[in-house]
């Protein structure tokens, strides 16, 4: 884009600049119409973030209210979703689950209209977003890739999945061990930087859970390294391409990976959370003599290293256990156990029919005098340089 001094091909003065400034409006209407020719689009106002050291990271703590998927293209839930929002002083912000075909409709060719319009309603109240990407469907007939990885070159993007111990296809999964569907994603995360990085209020960015579910055609031992592997050189991209933001990865299994992977993840510098808060469950609280340990047991020990940031899912509110033989939570133990035993600096509260109501409630209960993060860990992480407000 030129800008008000030079013509960039050429470093001649440019069009605007031999405009007289007294010609205010003249100049203003210039600029617009020249962002929008190199842009293809009207240019997005963003609220730059002070950061004055290059390695200091946006840093707002706290509980985050998590519509579900099918909410945030629904405008008349997504106005109830910001009235709750301003009125309950103790959410930070929003969680928002985005897809890759929304985000790359075309090859190389970005769209990021959904994020920037949820910005713009967040910015004028000081709320904040937090965006996953969804790289993971729990549909069969939802593909999580772009169309144009239907190719011999990306083997498709993803593989469809099932639960362990049926053969019923229950969604599909990105083929990550695929060097080329690697590239393209973080040719993605990298344009994501470039836009939101320096955005005050674009507060984190993270993938999905690290379960691959099970793959209805079998994949090579190989070809599961490669998806571990190329995971952890995504995260490293994603810190790359956002050095003043907070990054995170949800991790839950497989547990013969998670002390290698988790360990990687923080020298990284990537956030360890989770897809549930399941109080009980076996396993992700496994916990025997010479066996690998459930995820819940790496959260402790990276307390002030890492930014630790679980989620709250709706079948969370309903059992305490994944297999639904445990007990009906309150919203109170589900914040007790991410607050103390996984040393929550950030919970995303999804917002599930018949549970958001107390949700709300008891953030409203909670108190201004612990702090902004309202009892959550508050503390910068040791990864980052410097965290400001």
């Amino acid at each position: 884009m030129y800008d008000d001094g030079q013509d960039a091909s050429n470093g001649r003065p440019g069009v605007i600049a031999a405009i007289p400034r007294h010609h205010t409006a003249m100049r203003i209407l210039l600029v617009v119409l020249c962002a929008m020719a190199c842009t293809g689009s009207w240019p997005v106002k963003t609220a730059a973030a002070d950061v004055s050291d290059p390695g200091a990271v946006k840093w707002h703590p706290g509980h985050y209210y998590a519509p579900m998927s099918f909410m945030r293209t629904n405008p008349k839930i997504m106005a109830q979703v910001y009235r709750e929002l301003q009125a309950t002083p103790a959410l930070r912000g929003l969680q928002m689950r985005v897809e890759w075909p929304e985000l790359e409709p075309e090859e190389g060719q970005y769209d990021f209209t959904a994020i920037e319009r949820v910005l713009a309603e967040l910015a004028p109240h000081n709320k904040r977003l937090i965006v996953l990407l969804e790289l993971k469907s729990f549909k069969p007939q939802v593909l999580p890739v772009p169309f144009y990885m239907a190719s011999e070159t990306y083997e498709g993007g993803a593989f469809p999945f099932s639960s362990y111990g049926t053969d019923a296809p229950r969604g599909n999964n990105l083929k990550l061990w695929n060097p080329a569907v690697r590239d393209r994603l973080v040719a993605l995360i990298r344009e994501l930087g470039k836009r939101f990085n320096g955005h005050a209020h674009f507060e984190g960015i993270g993938l999905p859970e690290t379960a691959m579910g099970q793959p209805l055609v079998p994949v090579s031992k190989r070809d599961v390294e490669r998806q571990y592997d190329n995971l952890l050189s995504v995260q490293q991209a994603m810190r790359a391409a956002f050095p003043n933001t907070m990054t995170y990865q949800f991790v839950n299994y497989p547990r013969e990976m998670l002390s290698s992977f988790v360990g990687q993840m923080r020298t990284i510098g990537t956030a360890l959370g989770g897809p549930d808060v399941f109080i009980d469950d076996p396993g992700l609280n496994f916990d025997r003599p010479n066996k690998p340990k459930g995820a819940y047991h790496f959260y402790a020990p990276l307390s002030g290293v890492v930014p630790l940031t679980p989620s709250v899912m709706q079948s969370n509110y309903e059992n305490t256990q994944h297999d639904g033989r445990g007990r009906v939570p309150t919203i109170a133990e589900l914040f007790a156990f991410a607050r103390d035993r996984l040393r929550a600096n950030y919970i995303f509260w999804t917002r599930a029919p018949n549970y958001y109501p107390k949700v709300l409630e008891f953030m409203n209960g909670l108190s201004a005098a612990d702090g902004q993060a309202r009892g959550l860990n508050p503390t910068c992480p040791k990864v980052y340089a410097s965290c400001v407000e």
